[in-house]
């Protein structure tokens, strides 16, 4: 894998994130990172999410690429949304860019662009 194998850029438009049944957040400054040829996810600035719904597990990965990643579950009214999202605390140097956003599983959150 060369070191074009991930691409990060700004998302274009505006973008909404929603799970049961409430807005996690909304932005214009969202980042789109492709990696290989899995579809490209959208991360979200946590600044522009609502974190009193978000709260940090005891889940983590890692990726030769990225770092290790830190999971997020989902609180709403209606439920609980376990390890819905994922966040790079303190990414590689290649994917600095993604530092202090948070990325959502489409299964577990609807992610669309406005």
């Amino acid at each position: 894998m060369g070191e074009d194998h991930i691409k990060i850029r700004k998302a274009i438009g505006t973008w909404v994130v929603r799970a049961g049944g409430a807005v996690l957040g909304e932005t214009t400054n969202a980042l789109e990172l492709s990696e290989g040829d899995m579809p490209p996810v959208i991360y979200f600035p946590r600044a522009d999410l609502g974190m009193a719904f978000l709260e940090a597990t005891d889940t983590r990965s890692s990726c030769p690429y990225k770092g290790e990643a830190t999971y997020y579950s989902i609180h709403t009214k209606s439920v609980v949304i376990a390890d819905a999202g994922w966040s790079y605390e303190d990414p590689e140097a290649r994917v600095a860019a993604i530092k202090d956003y948070i990325a959502f599983y489409p299964q577990k959150a609807a992610v669309e662009q406005l």
